[in-house]
């Protein structure tokens, strides 16, 4: 008895061990989403953006060690219906909060194809696409409308904008990803930015002559190696539009 009473105790504190790991390891943010601490003599900066985005804060981060605070929501920024709705910019900016340089992203999710009842895929597992009756989650001029409603929103911090383009859309195995749907896109983005005076990161083209060397095959996101690229322009682009020393 005495035998059998320690085999279910031992059993019980280890079923309560895992469920407390399980616990803390579902509290535990993606390094990419963790909070970080300022130093208080640095320019801050925020990064909005969607999973590409994600994939190279950590390298923006490194690049920028010792020259800014790097920040990025601690999500990932979904199309510009994402970041106009209830869970974007209004819970992405904190009232009073100082950015001196947000750098941002739109049009990846906002290009990928839905069907009517917004799913991205059907009952039969099937991914929206122009042949199936799928349509663009954000059509161009809605696209358009979004991104000023966006940027006027960021300007009321203050700080300096920098759009990213979004990078190369191949032939992939999500089928709601139509190769080449980005160029439009971009054109729509690019025209808003010019005439908002947003600075332009063109992340496209710093891509798409090793875009076979850089992102995963039949897929929209990048290998380490495309990351890196996309990080180190992306951190000289932020460069550029920081403070000069003492103009805080």
């Amino acid at each position: 008895m005495r035998t059998l009473l320690l085999s279910l105790l031992t059993v019980a504190s280890l079923g309560l061990a895992a469920e407390t790991t399980t616990a803390k390891n579902a509290a535990t943010p993606a390094k990419e989403f963790a909070p970080i601490v300022d130093d208080p003599k640095l320019p801050r900066v925020l990064i909005i953006g969607d999973s590409v985005s994600v994939a190279y804060t950590l390298d923006v981060r490194k690049n920028l060690a010792g020259v800014a605070n790097v920040h990025r929501i601690a999500a990932n920024g979904g199309s510009t219906r994402t970041a106009l709705g209830d869970y974007g910019l209004v819970r992405w900016l904190k009232p009073g909060e100082k950015w001196d340089v947000i750098h941002f992203n739109e049009g990846l999710h906002d290009l990928s194809y839905r069907f009517p009842d917004d799913r991205d895929k059907n009952d039969k597992g099937e991914y929206a696409s122009p042949t199936n009756g799928g349509r663009p989650n954000v059509s161009l001029e809605q696209y358009e409308k979004n991104l000023r409603l966006i940027v006027a929103r960021l300007k009321q911090t203050g700080a300096k904008l920098i759009f990213a383009s979004t990078t190369p859309v191949p032939e992939a195995d999500a089928a709601k990803y139509v190769k080449d749907s980005e160029l439009p896109y971009n054109d729509v983005a690019k025209k808003v930015m010019t005439e908002e005076g947003v600075t332009w990161n063109d992340l496209w083209a710093a891509v798409k002559p090793k875009q076979d060397q850089l992102q995963g095959k039949r897929n929209v996101h990048f290998m380490a190696s495309g990351s890196t690229v996309l990080a180190k322009q992306v951190a000289e682009a932020i460069a550029r539009e920081l403070p000069k020393s003492g103009s805080k």
